[in-house]
């Protein structure tokens, strides 16, 4: 992704210098699993988040951050003012008015209005605050432990999908979806939940199409590292990981041809106007 020299959002906090959060004890890569089921990329952080309450404890500790550290910061930076920008018009475009989120990277753990969090439960959306929660060390998970290409789009497109709950957020769909899940059975909520996700994977498709449009960012293969992603995440492929089978009616997010499918329909059309998944349900 071609990024350098370009306009870098004002709307990221930066915690990783001092992390004064809460750490999760215990759990391993099967908790980690788990939770990306439940919740990976902007699922129902309050809930999820309060069942880790017990399981944390409060640690703090001060380190400098690396040259390394500050140039991912200055990519998130960059790639979120991308977000700001494409959402601006796409919403002056549609009548509507966008409000930028903020976007929060941590390390081990993280206090939030859902919450306390700890790493463990993956990048994630809290509408209370509307503030996106990452710790960069999900990405070395996603290529180790799930087989994911990697690469700096794969990046952009969960910092995309999460902003994408921010946009259902703001266009009331977050909360008419959590009304009908309390009104559904365990089953139906978890077919809301996937729509809800693939929504999101949709929204950030049609981010990639207008940053490229407006910004000329792709370079080669970062479709690819999107769709590759997108691919290690899929519920059908996390549980046969996990557990070695596969159980549809207990997925929230979608499957591995599900996730990609959206994303690639919002970046082929770019018309959010496209991004029904709710039909059928």
């Amino acid at each position: 992704m071609k990024w350098s020299g370009r306009r870098q959002s004002d709307n990221m906090e930066d915690r990783r210098g001092v992390s004064g959060g809460q750490v999760a004890i215990g759990g391993g890569i099967i908790g980690v699993i788990v939770l990306l089921i439940n919740m990976f990329m902007g699922g129902d952080a309050g809930s999820v988040i309060n069942d880790l309450q017990n399981t944390i404890q409060p640690q703090s500790q001060t380190t400098e951050l690396t040259e390394e550290d500050k140039k991912e910061g200055e990519f998130v930076r960059t790639v979120l003012a991308d977000t700001e920008d494409v959402w601006a018009k796409v919403f002056t475009e549609n009548g509507l008015t966008y409000e930028n989120p903020k976007l929060v990277l941590f390390r081990d753990g993280v206090q939030t209005a859902c919450g306390g969090a700890s790493s463990s439960v993956g990048p994630f959306y809290c509408p209370q605050d509307r503030k996106v929660y990452m710790d960069m060390a999900f990405f070395d998970e996603l290529q180790t432990r799930f087989g994911a290409k990697g690469g700096d789009f794969a990046i952009a497109y969960v910092i995309a999908h999460e902003i994408g709950h921010h946009v259902q957020n703001l266009m009331g769909t977050s909360a008419k979806v959590r009304s009908l899940q309390q009104q559904s059975s365990e089953r139906d909520a978890n077919k809301l939940s996937v729509a809800l996700e693939l929504q999101a994977d949709f929204y950030a498709g049609v981010w990639a199409h207008y940053d490229q449009k407006m910004n000329n960012v792709l370079e080669e293969g970062d479709i690819e590292e999107a769709l590759s992603a997108a691919n290690a995440v899929g519920d059908d492929a996390i549980q046969k990981k996990a557990q070695g089978q596969v159980v549809p009616d207990s997925f929230t997010h979608g499957t591995s041809a599900q996730r990609m499918q959206w994303f690639k329909k919002g970046f082929e059309t770019g018309d959010i106007n496209q991004g029904d998944t709710f039909s059928g349900l």
